[in-house]
This record gives C-alpha cells, sequence and structure tokens, in this order.
C-alpha cells in the first residue's frame, strides 16, 4: 500500500512540473485591440442603457489563449442607466473609472464613484454601476481567475481610491523620463496605494515626459495589459524578424495583452508642452500548476445575480 501511496504522489509531482514546464514553454505572443474598434457584446453586466465592449478574455475571440486573465473591457453606462448587479464565486475584479462619474453598488451599499477613481471588487460580493447623471460612464473592468480550490476571503471593506491622490514616483530600471503611480496590489503589497488583490499582482499608471520611454522589458511568469489612456506613440509588442523590438504606432484607447516571456514597452510621441502620455497597466501572475494554469482553461462559473 504504502509503494502504491509513493507512485501516485510522484506521478502527481511529474504531472504538477511537467504542466508548469510547458507554461514557462510556450511562444511569447502578444494580442492588440482598440476600444474604438471592439464591438458591444452581450455580457453578465448588459443591461438597461449598459453595454459591455470585450477587449480581452470573456467575450473576445481569442480567449483561450489567456491563462489567469478572466475578463478585461470597457463597460460603458448611459444616463439614467444601469449595469446588472452580479458577484462571481471564482473571480476577482478591479474597476477604473476612465470617464464620468456614478454610483457603485457594492455589498448592499451605495458609493459615489468619479473619474480616476480605482477599486476593488473580491468574490461573492454583489456589485454593479448605477447613472444618474447626463452624461455616460465609461469603467475599465479587469477580471482574474481564481484558482480551482483556493479560498480567497473577501475584503472586510470597500477598497476604493482615486488615482489623482496617488505620487508618482521613479522606479529602478524603467528609465527616468517615466513616472508611476502605483495603485494596486495584493493583500501582501506595502508599496501600494491599496493591497486587496490575490491573484492581480500590480495595477499601476505610467506617466511618460514628452519623448519618454518606458524601457523594453519582459516578465517571465506574468501576463500583463497596457491601455493607452492619452497620447499617442509607440509600444513595443514582442520581436520581429531580424530579432529587433517590434514597434506599433498607438493612439489612446489602443490597448495589448502581453503573454508571459513578450517583449514590451513604450516610446512616447508627445512633444515639450504637450500633455504627458498616460499607460494603465496591470499584470498577473500566472497560476500555480495545480490550478487554471492551462491556456484554455475553464472560465470562471457564471455570476450569481
Amino acid at each position: 500500500m504504502r509503494n502504491c501511496v509513493s507512485k501516485t504522489s510522484m506521478r502527481l509531482v511529474i504531472a504538477a512540473l511537467l504542466a508548469a514546464s510547458c507554461l514557462l514553454a510556450a511562444d511569447p505572443f502578444f494580442l492588440r485591440r482598440s476600444i474604438s474598434d471592439a464591438k458591444p457584446a452581450p455580457d453578465d453586466l448588459t443591461a438597461k442603457a449598459a453595454s459591455y465592449k470585450p477587449l480581452f478574455g470573456i467575450g473576445d475571440a481569442d480567449a483561450s489563449k489567456l491563462v489567469g486573465v478572466a475578463r478585461y473591457g470597457e463597460l460603458a453606462v448611459g444616463p439614467g442607466g444601469a449595469s446588472a448587479v452580479v458577484s462571481y464565486p471564482a473571480e476577482e475584479q478591479m474597476y477604473y473609472i476612465l470617464e464620468g462619474s456614478g454610483t457603485l453598488v457594492y455589498d448592499g451599499q451605495k458609493v459615489p464613484v468619479k473619474q480616476d477613481d480605482f477599486l476593488y471588487l473580491p468574490v461573492n460580493v454583489k456589485h454593479g454601476i448605477v447613472n444618474a447623471t447626463s452624461a455616460p460612464v465609461r469603467v475599465i473592468v479587469m477580471g482574474y481567475k481564481i484558482p480551482a480550490g483556493k479560498q480567497v476571503a473577501p475584503t472586510p471593506k470597500l477598497m476604493l481610491s482615486t488615482s489623482t491622490d496617488v505620487t508618482l514616483q521613479v522606479l529602478s530600471g524603467h528609465g527616468p523620463t517615466t513616472q508611476f503611480k502605483l495603485l494596486m496590489g495584493t493583500t501582501k503589497s506595502t508599496r501600494d496605494r491599496l493591497s486587496a488583490a490575490s491573484e492581480m499582482t500590480s495595477l499601476f499608471i505610467m506617466e511618460f515626459w514628452p519623448g519618454g520611454t518606458n524601457n523594453p522589458h519582459s516578465h517571465a511568469r506574468e501576463e500583463e495589459i497596457y491601455l493607452l489612456m492619452r497620447g499617442s506613440g509607440e509600444l513595443v509588442a514582442g520581436k520581429g524578424a531580424d530579432g529587433q523590438d517590434a514597434r506599433f504606432p498607438v493612439k489612446a484607447g489602443d490597448a495589448f495583452f502581453y503573454a508571459p516571456g513578450t517583449r514590451v514597452g513604450y516610446y512616447s510621441g508627445a512633444k515639450e508642452g504637450q500633455p504627458h502620455d498616460l499607460i494603465l497597466a496591470v499584470r498577473s501572475s500566472l497560476p500555480s500548476a495545480g490550478g487554471m494554469g492551462q491556456r484554455g482553461g475553464q472560465a470562471p462559473p457564471a455570476p450569481a445575480k
């Protein structure tokens, strides 16, 4: 009996190591989308005067290529409208208010939100957006899968802040012409404004001086998404046939998903006297080999409404 148990344990260990090695060996790749080009699609959140444009993950044709990212897209709620109120048993979410103001429905509470606010939405907590104003509200919705079997306790209170109150800082390795606002990290973070998440490891804004650069780099075990919120320039995404960094012209509203190991960077096209370019970036580590660590894995269970 003891030998059987040992052999079974060894098989499980080998399977886990193989799964992890497959993840690391996957070819780098990127996906490119634009909010202006994306089409609204039915979603859990859609309701009266509320539409959702999927950019990456659920609702997008390439959703199966993502590992830990459940969804990423734009929720738009028109004047007098409201999104559906939803909760998810195996998905944590972050909202960033791109434009407008409204009311966040959160676990029975009603909380005002405005442009540049960002917040964390735990598993199993009902939430939605109501717009009683005369202008639309646009929200970036970011969702991350909780690996099977992992228990994540809801935060004891609503975690909400505004990016305009977060101090800009220079980080080593990214060049002096780029400054960072560290918005949100995991519950163990000591440097971010909000220490709230489980799977999402870093939500931040990069602000570029005219002609500034985020030095090209890559992350071996992290998925990352860049959204250009303001300005224009060139985003690095992978390498070309010549082995050099591939650079793509971008404008406000363009978004890139980067798989682990894919080269990423940015070159600002702003001139002196013009507003600084802004990128909203979000990063997450690959799930453990024992969880949903394979591309094309199961999507999170359907929301409870």
